[in-house]
């Protein structure tokens, strides 16, 4: 028996989606545990190719899906995944935790007003009521999926919050009413829908434990993200790291076995914040354009650079990472010369760590170690000592600076045009 755990060690957008699915052949249950549907994975299976938000990305190899409580869900997005699925021949063994909150209308609404009236400052949300709904559910206002199964529980519930949000859209001068009525019995069809797959999920894994099943617990976002150690505000609004797991699916820390660090080959990121290594010349268009950089959830455009170490290293640091998993090592085909950063100059002095004050961040400069590049990469190969030579190099040079053994190499989006080390 394994708890295995793969978290994004940037800031999102690493690739999760197809390592999660490809290590997924060897488990038995793939458990979300954090975010919402601002996260996006993509897999692709020969030609097919799957975008999911909600539902854990190990259904697409037949294996139990669990939503656990730290994910925060839009039952109508969750249902859309749900039924597209079945559309495409894969009915989906899912669990949701009794425990996981919801996303409501007014979560949505006041999201996007409150990046409207943040304006230049805006911190660059999904504006999907993913904030909104994690802040109501530290302050104890939350709707749980529970609530969605037992009616006049959810009708107390909206004749409390409702009056409070109403007010908060008035102040924002927002000419929208919400209607109680509405909500209450589109919320309720929600729960028809997905009473059979909300449980006790915390249970449920707790006993495939002690049954020695294989679980694989699947992150969202990246650790730049988490809203404890990324780029703070300009994170997220969940731990992302790995201590969230715990959190978020009721599985005791001692039973993590093994921690995957899903690192990109190079940099992006999405929105808002401070991007050391960020390219703005042709070769950031090159990675934008090579490694199909926009967004699964958003479209929008994910800004590119070089490898930062620096933050994988935080990462490796606070997540305790026991292997790393490279993505996307294809998309440097074609350059001359790849650089990868290992340090930062910082008031006129070299640091090797990530400044918590964003606006020191700002400042920071990049120490790059330059490494010749290659021309071609065989996407058909099924061996590290098949890569290029100059592909070898950088791979190992990224093992000697994390101090941490690469796993698993992607050399492609399909699930085949993966080599295991």
């Amino acid at each position: 028996m394994t708890v295995s755990l793969v978290i994004g060690t940037q800031w999102g957008d690493e690739g999760k989606g197809k390592v999660v699915d490809y290590y997924s052949k060897n488990t038995d249950y793939v458990v979300r545990f954090q975010g919402g549907n601002n996260a996006g994975h993509t897999i692709k299976v020969g030609e097919e190719v799957y975008k999911l938000h909600v539902v854990p990305s190990g259904v697409i190899q037949g294996k139990t899906g669990v939503i656990g409580n730290g994910v925060v869900i839009d039952p109508e997005i969750l249902i859309q995944e749900i039924n597209e699925l079945t559309r495409r021949g894969i009915t989906p063994k899912l669990y949701i935790s009794d425990r996981a909150n919801i996303i409501m209308p007014y979560h949505k609404i006041l999201d996007g007003a409150e990046e409207q009236y943040l304006g230049d400052k805006k911190i660059g949300t999904t504006k999907r009521g993913i904030g909104p709904c994690y802040s109501d559910k530290v302050a104890r206002n939350g709707i749980r999926a529970i609530d969605l199964i037992q009616k006049e529980k959810l009708q107390r519930l909206l004749d409390r919050i409702l009056p409070i949000k109403q007010r908060m859209i008035d102040i924002y001068d927002i000419k929208t009413k919400l209607d109680k009525k509405e909500i209450l019995e589109t919320y309720n069809a929600y729960g028809e829908l997905l009473k059979e797959y909300i449980t006790t999920t915390h249970i449920e894994l707790n006993n495939a434990i002690q049954k020695k099943k294989n679980i694989l617990l699947e992150g969202a976002q990246g650790t730049m993200l988490d809203v404890d150690y990324g780029t703070y505000p300009y994170t997220t609004s969940s731990n992302t790291i790995a201590g969230g797991c715990t959190i978020g699916t009721g599985i005791g820390p001692k039973h993590i076995d093994e921690i995957i660090g899903i690192v990109k080959a190079y940099t992006t990121r999405v929105g808002e914040g401070p991007f050391p290594t960020e390219l703005l010349d042709k070769t950031g268009q090159h990675l934008q354009q090579v490694g199909h950089e926009f967004g699964t959830t958003t479209s929008r455009p994910r800004r590119c650079g070089w490898l930062d170490l620096v933050i994988v290293k935080h990462s490796r640091m606070i997540s305790g990472i026991t292997k790393l998993a490279i993505t996307k090592l294809d998309v440097l085909s074609g350059l001359s010369q790849a650089y990868i950063c290992t340090q930062y100059t910082f008031n006129g002095k070299r640091i090797d760590y990530f400044p918590a004050n964003i606006e020191d961040v700002a400042t920071c400069r990049p120490v790059y170690k330059e490494f010749k590049g290659w021309e071609t990469m065989d996407q058909q190969i099924t061996t590290f000592a098949e890569l290029p030579k100059e592909a070898q190099t950088y791979l190992q040079f990224i093992e000697k600076e994390t101090d941490v053994k690469i796993g698993l190499v992607s050399i492609g989006p399909g699930r085949d045009e993966t080599i295991e080390i």
